[in-house]
């Protein structure tokens, strides 16, 4: 029994590390070095086919895709000079809207620097040579002002807008005419805040009704994700791709590959659709007004968005549409009041519930402690100590088989071959010590899923991006640059292996020599933080296991001492 145990536990913990280096594969993007061009370089092309495609129902397009009427549409503008860009700086953003289409085709956030020692930003939304990946919006139907033949040119009354100190609200109006009808394009910035609000105002002073749908939509090509570049040689990247949800049906992934199979069908009031990447995710919210999604692909670009359902505006009147764009950091709780299942973007797997709890004690410590490292190492101690009860039980039983293992080795050596007779007598051992062999998987099996739970809050948490501990540890969610923690965490893997119980079968004994080596190397490539975390708990077991060891091998010898008396 001893030996199938022992087995399993080391088959268990080779697939466990292998898993880990697989994680997520079947979503994992090719990760290549990003380049950094400098915006005053950018050309920002602007494409009708951007549109979503409205012919009539003849079968050339999917159903979901709205139809309706495409007449009156403005000239193409093949391209955009970066003079004409028009430019938005506020406490969180540095951001580019292109005047035709009144897209954002750039947005750098403040707050993020690109990688570690770099001052330069994060850029999430841009459109030059590293990447395509905008946020569009726009009117379309019966009098829309975008078509499949071009886009609306907007009029803005400045180039460039500063959100100042003592501005609550940066508030920048685009507006276009088309038949007599004034549209007022809007994008309101809120300090502190990452949701911009993008509203349609249409003033209708003309003796006819207007009618059009509003369209919302990201459209961003398969390049790789930058949020990796400095994650190490074998950074383990999380999903990449689309991704929507509803109140019914709260967070669903939607591959690049399955944009253009017809998988996004769907409407709601309070649904979202996004793109989701390492750390970060920027998506559009419909306000107060169903949404229709869609995905579709045009050329090597993905595109995921919807539409609302047609609306009327009667001569002498006026309507707007608002719709909700973020684009910024995957915190939980700033995205969960934007939309239902928004917040399930930071991904923490099937382990979520306990993933969840962990990042909450991490959080909390924080909160106090101010350091993301010295949080680490104070969870694991609280996980330590919420397991003791049954840890030190298992640790016992340890110690007790740590003891008998002379007796048992008597055994091997007097009965040879006979394993039937051999294990009637270690069982009378097992009893008469009051020993459970079982006991010993505990620590393993409770500590597993805490330690992929906590791999996951490791990877997905942006609060955790280039956070520094001390010394030489710059930043926990990538891995140790100079391998010391590994190294640190395999030592005391080995001393701990030698408080415990050494099997009598000289393969399992060697199998298990090689165990510190084979998890050192494992860790090598994992986040320091996790590193830091596994090292942590190994010497806090092995302190309880060598508490244990003494405490059991005085028992043994007053039992041999109260025998021998006897």
């Amino acid at each position: 029994m001893q030996k199938i145990l022992r087995t399993l536990i080391i088959i268990a913990m080779l697939i466990t590390s292998y898993l880990l280096i697989l994680a997520w594969r079947d979503d994992y993007a090719n990760v290549g070095s990003r380049t950094t061009t400098n915006v005053t370089h950018m050309t920002q092309s602007v494409s009708g086919n951007d549109v979503p495609n409205t012919q009539t129902a003849t079968g050339a397009n999917n159903s979901d895709v709205p139809v309706v009427a495409t007449k009156g549409a403005p000239t193409v503008q093949s391209a955009v000079s970066d003079e004409t860009l028009i430019s938005v700086l506020t406490d969180k953003y540095d951001i580019r809207i292109n005047p035709v289409g009144g897209d954002v085709v750039y947005t750098a956030l403040r707050n993020y620097n690109d990688t570690l020692g770099n001052q330069q930003p994060f850029v999430l939304l841009e459109n030059d040579a590293n990447r395509v990946y905008v946020a569009q919006s726009g009117l379309i139907g019966r009098d829309g002002i975008d078509t499949t033949q071009g886009r609306a040119k907007y009029h803005s009354e400045s180039q460039q807008y500063v959100m100042k100190e003592t501005d609550s609200q940066l508030v920048i109006p685009l507006t276009y005419e088309k038949d007599g009808v004034i549209i007022t394009k809007t994008y309101t910035f809120t300090k502190g805040q990452y949701p911009i609000a993008v509203s349609y105002n249409i003033n209708n002073p003309t003796d006819k009704s207007w009618q059009g749908q509003l369209y919302a939509q990201l459209k961003r090509d398969g390049s790789s994700d930058p949020g990796l570049v400095d994650k190490g040689m074998m950074g383990l990247a999380t999903y990449l791709g689309g991704a929507w949800g509803t109140p019914d049906n709260p967070y669903n992934k939607l591959k690049f590959g399955n944009f253009n199979d017809g998988e996004l069908k769907g409407s709601s009031d309070k649904g979202w659709v996004g793109m989701i990447q390492h750390y970060f995710v920027s998506a559009w919210i419909p306000k107060d007004y169903v949404a229709n999604f869609y995905s579709r692909e045009t050329g090597k670009d993905h595109i995921i968005g919807f539409t609302s359902s047609p609306v009327e505006v009667a001569n002498g009147k006026q309507l707007t549409l608002t719709s909700t764009l973020y684009a910024g950091p995957k915190v939980q709780e700033n995205l969960k009041p934007l939309a239902t299942g928004l917040d399930q973007t930071v991904d923490y797997g099937i382990l979520w519930p306990i993933s969840k709890f962990l990042f909450w004690i991490l959080d909390s410590v924080h909160k106090v402690i101010g350091n993301w490292g010295w949080a680490i190492i104070i969870l694991t101690l609280i996980v330590k100590i919420a397991l003791m009860p049954i840890a030190n039980k298992s640790y016992y039983s340890m110690a007790k088989m740590r003891a008998v293992a002379p007796r048992l080795q008597a055994l091997k050596d007097e009965f040879g071959d006979d394993r039937m007779r051999m294990s009637q007598e270690m069982m009378k051992i097992y009893k008469e010590e009051q020993v459970n062999p079982m006991a010993g998987c505990l620590p393993i099996f409770l500590q597993m899923p805490i330690f992929l739970a906590l791999y996951w809050v490791l990877v997905e948490s942006v609060q955790l991006r280039h956070a520094p501990w001390i010394l030489w540890i710059k930043d926990l969610s990538a891995m140790d640059p100079y391998f010391i923690l590994p190294l640190l965490m395999g030592a005391a893997m080995f001393f701990q292996q030698a408080l415990n119980p050494q099997p009598t079968d000289p393969m399992q004994a060697k199998v298990l020599k090689f165990m510190p080596i084979i998890f050192t190397v494992f860790m090598l490539f994992f986040p320091a933080g996790l590193v830091l975390y596994w090292t942590v708990n190994n010497v806090f077991s092995m302190t309880q296991q060598y508490i244990i060891n003494k405490k059991v091998e005085k028992e043994q010898a007053k039992k041999e001492t109260l025998k021998n008396l006897v």
